[in-house]
């Protein structure tokens, strides 16, 4: 395998698959060993051993390479620089990248280059020029790209999509979130040099929520938002409030904030009812579905379960089986060019419009992949990005 060209090494894993049918796994190697990978991608591969294996990791912490090789049974660990190499030595076949947002670009690239398919974590990249640049590599280098919308896979989220595909709730007229947090001292997400900031960080998901239950794309969004008189944040926005208007008159509204109490939930409006999803975003709560249709409420609880093994699962499905990745390279786009007009907004003080962008596929309740919560280990040198 070493010195094969993309191609070669997707021709490899095509063959291999068709050859050993469902008892081939998809060899993973963890690019990046914060606290996400070592509280929940880690982790997640005991969970997912149906097709999917951990065979690598990369981190530049020594330290944490010495103690999750061992605690992971990882033989193969390196520093970012030996990643071409590391990746041929241990017959990789697909990458989990968890780096700083402005990493996402340069990993991709030098994977797909590799001939090895890519995960990448939210948001995909920094700019749509980035998110452009990832889709065509891997296109060029014939590998899959994935983005890590664990929430496509995620039981209360598929039943709110669902419940408004049903005309339950009758024609959807407007939707609100919040999704808060304090962050520490320090935390990358405080950064604008790696990418930080709220619209970045925790954007993607009342964003990727709205255009999934409304099943549409925005056509205009405004946006403020404020650095705080907060040493943490500078040059990063710690708090954003932003509109979207989508067609049909429906409209979508969100609060986020690096800088305020944790709050996480949406609520969903109709002609007929409303739906509010409570604990809607994280993955460590139970979430619960509030729901109201002609003055009637009733509730229903979802068990806390493992959000990042369906992930594997599913890639590695699409990886053996040589399909298209629902949460795709453009699902990741979709969001950063609604991201990256919000910051627009907030730089002028004006609404921007955005262009049409169509999209065949969304989320649906097909998707649903269930497995038992994993207990998260403490982490090496990776703090959480909460305050304590």
């Amino acid at each position: 395998m070493a010195g094969a060209s993309g191609a070669q090494r997707v021709s490899h894993t095509r063959r291999q698959s068709m050859a050993q049918g469902s008892s081939r796994r998809i060899r993973y190697a963890v690019v990046g060993a914060g606290n996400i990978a070592q509280v929940a991608v880690l982790p997640a591969f005991q969970h997912a051993l149906e097709n999917s294996e951990l065979v690598a990791l990369f981190s530049s912490d020594a330290e944490k390479r010495d103690v999750l090789g061992k605690m992971y049974g990882v033989r193969h660990t390196a520093s970012y620089d030996d990643l071409e190499q590391v990746l041929r030595d241990a017959d990789v076949d697909a990458v989990y990248i968890a780096l700083p947002n402005t990493q996402h670009r340069a990993f991709t690239e030098r994977a797909a280059r590799a001939g090895v398919h890519v995960l990448c974590e939210k948001p995909m990249a920094t700019s749509v020029e980035d998110c452009e640049a990832m889709i065509r590599v891997t296109d060029e280098n014939h590998v899959k790209l994935m983005i890590a919308y664990r929430l496509h896979f995620e039981e209360a989220n598929l039943r709110a999509i669902d419940l408004l595909r049903s005309g339950r709730l009758g024609e959807p007229l407007m939707m609100s979130a919040l999704l808060t947090q304090q962050v520490r001292t320090g935390d990358i997400r405080t950064r604008v040099d790696v990418g930080g900031g709220a619209l970045l960080d925790e954007g993607p998901y009342p964003i990727n929520a709205a255009r999934y239950l409304f099943r549409d794309e925005p056509t205009e969004v405004f946006c403020y938002t404020n650095e705080e008189q907060d040493p943490r944040f500078k040059g990063v926005d710690a708090t954003a409030f932003a509109l979207m208007r989508f067609s049909n008159g429906r409209i979508a509204q969100f609060g986020i904030s690096h800088a305020a109490s944790a709050v996480s939930s949406y609520r969903v409006v109709g002609e007929k009812g409303d739906l509010l999803v409570e604990s809607a975003f994280g993955y460590e709560k139970e979430r619960k579905h509030v729901l109201t249709l002609e003055g009637k409420t009733e509730e229903r609880v979802f068990a806390t379960h493992d959000q990042f093994a369906p992930e594997l699962l599913y890639f590695s499905k699409c990886v053996l089986e040589d399909q298209e990745p629902g949460p795709s390279g453009r699902e990741g786009l979709a969001d950063v060019r609604v991201i990256t007009a919000m910051q627009e907004s907030a730089r002028t003080g004006r609404p921007v419009k955005l262009e049409a962008f169509p999209m065949k596929r969304r989320p649906s309740l097909d998707q649903l992949i269930v497995r038992p919560a994993a207990r998260p280990p403490a982490p090496v040198n990776a703090p959480a990005p909460v305050q304590g």
